[in-house]
């Protein structure tokens, strides 16, 4: 009997990349969308991904994409415009009689949280649940391990993990958890129709815990650098990371610092939806270690040396510029996750013990 075949949107990214991977293993013929042609699709083709060229947002493309398909990994772009992209998704899965999404989500999202983002993400996974004839499984995961291991680089080369979520811990799962938990919800529909999931790592860690697994891992001792907000930021700009994400994670910071990824942590979904038990953070640590960039090597050592001591002096984004510009809405209450009464309601949460000011964004880039 034929398999279904499968799209997979977001197909070059660091979760699409891998669910095309595991459907290609199972014996699945998967359609990648990507937005162009380079080494990034030229590698899903040779792994027997089919190619289809076009931009989420673009509801022709996207219903071209959607032809002979039965069941769609929907993986957003981190853009200010999601919410579009997500409709005209959703317009053409229903006109191509789509029978299965698996969307990737955020762990924080709720109405009326201060990132536009994370209040889109809120938004679509009710579109897509609320579509007849279309079931729907929801992955919302917090802060991914991977996120933790863009500081490798300080960690091997100068010995120090910046960290600037005081004394809070998470449970960060790795990117290939991730996509094994989409690709076993895209091969098993009836099982998982109508379910949410949030994989996790197997324990809760806070930066001590993680310093130490990095430094293992890199072979040295590492410590923990408390790093003030601005300076994260600046650092994140350094690296190259779009704006859009430096303008959620200003408020992401802040939501971790009060335990949000902590609550209902760690949970055994990994386990119980693919059979497998999820990686620890140290193994995960050890394969960013193995990247050339962090190996330790005297020009390694330079670059990160170089961009540790600049850091301070390069002007930080301009955030606040940048929402007045994209004119973003924001709710007439902004609320972080924990202080939510439908976030709590919907993760099945105590209300919080304290609760905390939104700062301003001009005061957190101070």
């Amino acid at each position: 009997m034929l398999k279904p075949r499968i799209l997979v949107t977001g197909a070059t990214g660091k979760t699409g990349s891998l669910v095309v991977a595991e459907l290609l293993q199972a014996g699945y013929p998967v359609r990648a969308l990507v937005h162009r042609e380079d080494d990034r699709s030229m590698r899903l083709r040779a792994q027997g991904a089919e190619i289809a060229i076009g931009d989420i947002s673009d509801v022709e493309r996207v219903a071209d994409a959607l032809k002979d398909v039965q069941r769609a990994y929907y993986c957003p772009p981190f853009d200010p415009y999601m919410i579009q992209g997500a409709v005209a998704f959703a317009v053409a899965a229903k006109e191509s009689r789509l029978e299965h999404i698996v969307g990737l989500t955020q762990w924080l999202s709720s109405p009326s949280h201060p990132a536009p983002m994370t209040r889109q993400h809120w938004l679509v996974d009710r579109l897509f649940s609320m579509m007849p004839g279309i079931t729907h499984t929801v992955v919302r995961p917090g802060f991914f391990a991977d996120a933790y291991f863009e500081l490798t680089g300080p960690a091997a080369h100068l010995g120090i993990f910046p960290w600037v979520y005081g004394d809070s811990r998470n449970a960060p799962p790795s990117n290939e958890d991730i996509a094994r938990v989409a690709a076993s919800a895209l091969t098993n529909p009836s099982r998982h129709a109508g379910k949410s999931y949030r994989p996790t790592g197997p324990e809760l860690l806070g930066a001590r815990e993680m310093a130490d697994a990095i430094g293992r891992a890199v072979g040295r001792s590492v410590r923990v650098a408390p790093t003030p907000a601005w300076m994260f930021l600046k650092g994140m700009r350094m690296l190259g990371l779009p704006i859009d994400v430096i303008s959620g994670v200003r408020y992401y910071i802040e939501d971790h610092k009060r335990g949000a990824f902590e609550l209902g942590a760690p949970t055994t979904d990994v386990l119980e939806v693919t059979g497998r038990p999820a990686e620890d953070f140290e193994t995960i640590a050890r394969r960013y270690a193995a990247l050339p960039r962090n190996r330790q090597t005297l020009g390694n050592r330079l670059r990160e040396l170089a961009q540790f001591l600049f850091t301070p002096l390069r002007p930080g984004p301009n955030l606040d510029r940048y929402d007045r510009e994209l004119r973003r809405p924001l709710p007439s209450e902004p609320q972080f996750a924990p202080d939510s009464a439908v976030w709590r309601r919907e993760h099945t949460i105590e209300p919080p013990t304290r609760k905390t000011r939104i700062a301003e964004p001009r005061e957190m880039l101070a």
